[in-house]
């Protein structure tokens, strides 16, 4: 046996020791062990590392090799939290991993559950709830929530809030009012979810010119984003094209 295969099982193993000791998912063994040493590299760029470092990019790259692995993992947690404890935080949770599922009927009841009593302002809770209502395509009920919103003091992120506010808006046909609050949701909201929903907006008021010059500049931002990112920013320079057909 060659001193490479030697390492590889002595990293292999180390790693599933790793899993056994600090309580990980059992499907973490079957990959580090069945895919040597390939697996037990992914186990510490998903797990390992965001641990030792803790860094917010780290963090980002463990939590996508997590999510591509078992993108059920998260509902599967919040959803044995929240039956063991309902509370407001636990349904919050919920209902956001319901939201990344695309389940948006079950996030918009759980997000209503949750905002109950000394929770009914919670701003989270009511962006929550508005951006599950405008996935469902209903923009009115949407909106109430958003003015509510507002009455209490906005949202933790403004950038979330306008971007929300804008897809309504244009759900309602107030395009001119849409238009401007896209603008807010780019200047205040980072990454390419905001140019990306601008640019279909611009593409379905007919203003298509403007909506392919976006999607030349998500072109060139995806080129230079991380790779770990690159798929989730190609999804939403996808959502701009389709939009321009």
């Amino acid at each position: 046996m060659s001193w490479l295969l030697i390492l590889s099982l002595v990293f292999s193993v180390a790693l599933a020791v790793h899993v056994v000791r600090t309580g990980r998912e059992f499907f973490w063994l079957w990959i580090i062990l069945l895919l040597q040493p390939l697996g037990g590299l992914i186990y510490v760029v998903a797990v390992v590392a965001p641990d030792l470092f803790g860094g917010r990019t780290v963090r980002r790259i463990g939590g996508a090799a997590q999510s591509a692995l078992d993108p059920h993992r998260e509902y599967r947690q919040a959803k044995a939290a929240a039956a063991e404890t309902p509370t407001a935080g636990a349904l919050s949770r919920q209902a956001a991993a319901a939201a990344a599922l695309d389940r948006h009927d079950e996030a918009e009841a759980l997000y209503a559950r949750a905002a109950q009593g000394p929770h009914a302002d919670d701003p989270v809770l009511i962006l929550g709830r508005a951006k599950a209502l405008i996935e469902l395509s209903r923009f009115a009920e949407a909106l109430v929530l958003l003015e509510r919103l507002h009455e209490v003091g906005g949202a933790l992120d403004e950038g979330e809030e306008a971007l929300a506010i804008a897809r309504t808006l244009e759900g309602l046909g107030r395009t001119e009012e849409a238009e401007r609050a896209y603008q807010r949701a780019i200047e205040r909201l980072p990454g390419l979810e905001s140019l990306a929903r601008q640019a279909a907006f611009l593409a379905r008021t007919g203003r298509r010119a403007e909506a392919r010059e976006i999607v030349t500049e998500l072109d060139r931002r995806i080129a230079k984003t991380h790779r770990q990112f690159r798929k989730e920013g190609r999804a939403w320079r996808d959502l701009a094209a389709e939009a321009l057909g």
